[in-house]
């Protein structure tokens, strides 16, 4: 098995760790995207995302030819496709509509090198029936789908742990047939740690939107609390850590909203497959936005309050830009919600975001410029650069509105 040549279709925050991991294996690894700057970065030994560990082990697997980045697939005994799985552009529809796209793109694109034997893994988050598609769609291609094994794997990592959760989190192998989940389920444990668990295509499928829906239900029920926890004067962090220590109480921490290409995406996939009887997922859905929008409604009221007592217009200092704490990742952020809705009504804005060096649309500056200058301070993702309190020692008219809780 570890001399199987595998061919992973998409290096981002997912597929570029995978690559790396398995060509640290032994694996033969051919990786693809349609960048052209990241193949070339990545046949240097580079990597275009930030994320502990991998650096280091894309430049030793390159170096010693385990890993070879192209803009077109090549030939391989496995296929592991890591696009991403979008939405449509609103078409006017209450509920966002998933796009699997890219996914099928992947799959045409391979479908002239399959032979029989081989694994074709999905490992992109998707609507319930994808995997399924993805058979079909090999079988129009002229493919005897009997002759290979297809199963889905989600992934099940955190941003800035990726390379160690890869290997020690237990993973979900959902097949198309009974064989094809074993054979697979097989390859995952040559290369994991933790349980490799067997299930068919479907359950698979529906896990994964299930594991993030959960926890986008959890957040809302914390966003929600922290909404009213304002409008009675009490403090929501104070009033979490005295309900926690209930023995079987376990509320999550509020914050901005919710980012991210999984929580802030997957609930929406089972919302659209069956707007009826999801209504609980698709209110806490509209909760965690809400919750963003809420968060400019309070920095656009505490700019006026703060206005009138100014001899000059007030500067908002914006400290964090990604989807969560001590990461570059940007996706689906609600603190880029935040930022880009204060920009647009014309507010004097300063953003500061230690894990990127530019943005097409805010002017980054440096921490200590940012709270030297501003009036008012707004926290949006716990950074570790924004822990210290001393930070937050400016003059009587500076005022710090604290959406994540970074002082307590």
């Amino acid at each position: 098995m570890q001399y199987k040549k595998v061919c992973v279709i998409g290096l981002g925050y997912i597929g570029l760790p995978t690559a790396a991991l398995l060509a640290s294996k032994g694996y033969k690894v051919i990786g693809v995207d349609v960048n052209h700057d990241v193949v070339t970065m990545i046949n240097q030994g580079r990597i275009h995302i930030i994320e502990p560990d991998l650096e280091h082990v894309v430049r030793s697997v390159v170096s010693a030819g385990n890993l070879n980045a192209y803009t077109v697939p090549q030939s391989a005994d496995v296929y592991i496709i890591c696009v991403p799985t979008p939405f449509y552009e609103s078409r006017g529809d209450a509920v966002p509509q998933p796009n699997i796209e890219y996914v099928l793109d992947a799959v045409e694109s391979i479908s002239g090198l399959v032979k029989p034997g081989d694994f074709i893994i999905l490992e992109s988050t998707s609507p319930v029936g994808t995997t399924k598609n993805i058979s079909d769609a090999l079988e129009n291609a002229g493919i005897d789908v009997a002759t290979i094994s297809i199963a889905y794997c989600p992934e099940r990592v955190l941003p800035g742990s990726i390379m160690r959760e890869l290997v020690e989190n237990d993973r979900i192998v959902g097949g198309l047939t009974p064989l094809a989940t074993k054979n697979i389920a097989m390859f995952y444990r040559s290369f994991v740690q933790g349980n490799v668990l067997e299930t068919d295509d479907r359950t698979g499928e529906m896990c994964k939107l299930t594991e993030n829906s959960f926890r986008d239900v959890n957040i809302a029920f914390a966003n929600e609390l922290s909404i009213i926890c304002s409008k009675n004067g009490v403090n929501v962090w104070d009033l979490i850590l005295l309900a926690n220590r209930h023995p079987r109480v376990n509320i999550l921490q509020p914050g901005a909203g919710v980012g991210g290409h999984c929580i802030a995406v997957d609930p929406w996939f089972i919302v659209a497959s069956d707007p009826e009887n999801s209504r609980l997922i698709h209110t806490a859905r509209n909760v965690n936005n809400y919750k963003t929008q809420w968060v400019v409604d309070q920095i656009s009221a505490k700019f006026d309050s703060i206005a009138s007592k100014l001899v000059h217009r007030p500067r908002i200092a914006c400290l964090g830009l990604s989807f969560k704490p001590n990461i570059d990742d940007l996706r689906e952020s609600p603190a880029v919600r935040v930022a880009s809705s204060l920009l647009a009504q014309g507010f004097d804005l300063m953003v500061v975001e230690p894990n990127i060096n530019e943005h097409p649309d805010f002017t980054l500056v440096e921490l200590a410029y940012a709270l030297e200058m501003a009036d008012l301070i707004v926290v949006l993702v716990k950074h570790r650069e924004f822990l210290a309190q001393e930070f937050y020692g400016g003059g009587s008219s500076q005022c710090i509105l604290d959406f994540c809780g970074v002082s307590e």
